[in-house]
Formats: structure tokens, C-alpha cells, sequence
């Protein structure tokens, strides 16, 4: 989305799996001390894309704030070649972040077990809106519904 920027972070690379607030901030400040951050996003683009006025040209004002210094690749995970092109990138990446509903990267087979056994020095960052030990930990924290 924009060029890296030198800092704290120079250096560390940050696959971005994240949506709407939690997420996006959190790869948001990394980006903004210097981390390599590639947001992934689905092929039709992230949701928050559209949450305006304002808009500048086509993507939302808060789109562009919550992305900046982040770089972007459209891929569907739940497609055996969005998987497989995920995998290469985690190759070279410290770490991944990721906010979808609990269960879903298992579901598409590539869990903490497969992560940790392919790429034990990488670190994983899941963010949820409940402990996940909570009877609501199944629940997504954030849905379209949800919005005001």
C-alpha cells in the first residue's frame, strides 16, 4: 500500500490474515515501526473496503488508515492454490496474524500442528474477541450484522 518505513520493526515480516478493528490495528502499528506487512485479503477485497463516506477514489477513508504501510495480495484461502501460495509466503515470514472465526485455519488444514511443524521459528498471533475457553468462543466477535 505504501513504501516500508526504517524502524523498531525493520527487518520482520507479517503475513496479515486479519479484518475489521483488532487485527488491522495491530499489523497497522507493526507496519508503522518498520515491519513488512502483506495483508491478505479475500479476491473480491477486504469488507472494510466499502465502509463509507468518506471514500477516497474507491476505498473507504477508514480502509486506507487501518492498511497504511501495508502491502496487499488477493487470495482465497479456502481454495487448495490460495492455500498452497499462503504456505510459500510463510517461507520467509516471522510472523502471522490472523482474527478468523476460532477453527477456521483448521478447518482449511493448516492449524497451529501443520504451522508449527513447517515453520517452527514462525510466530502465530491469533486475536478473538473471547477466551477461548468461554462458552462464546465459537461466536465471531464481529459481524456485518453487528454494525451500527
Amino acid at each position: 500500500m505504501t513504501e516500508a518505513v526504517l524502524g523498531a520493526m525493520s527487518g520482520l515480516r507479517v503475513i496479515d490474515l486479519t479484518r475489521v478493528l483488532g487485527g488491522p490495528y495491530c499489523t497497522q502499528i507493526l507496519a508503522d515501526h518498520g515491519a513488512d506487512v502483506i495483508k491478505v485479503e479475500p479476491p473480491a477485497g477486504d469488507e472494510v473496503r466499502d465502509w463509507g463516506p468518506p471514500f477516497h477514489e474507491e476505498d473507504a477513508a477508514y480502509f486506507i488508515g487501518i492498511n497504511r504501510n501495508k502491502r496487499s495480495i488477493g487470495l482465497d484461502l479456502a481454495s487448495e492454490g490460495g492455500r498452497v501460495v499462503l504456505l510459500k509466503m510463510l517461507e520467509t515470514a516471522d510472523v502471522l496474524i490472523e482474527n478468523f472465526k476460532p477453527g477456521t485455519l483448521e478447518k482449511w488444514g493448516i492449524g497451529n500442528d501443520v504451522l508449527s511443524k513447517n515453520f517452527p521459528g514462525l510466530v502465530l498471533c491469533r486475536i478473538a474477541g473471547f477466551a477461548p475457553t468461554v462458552r462464546a468462543a465459537a461466536i465471531p466477535a464481529m459481524t456485518p450484522s453487528s454494525r451500527q
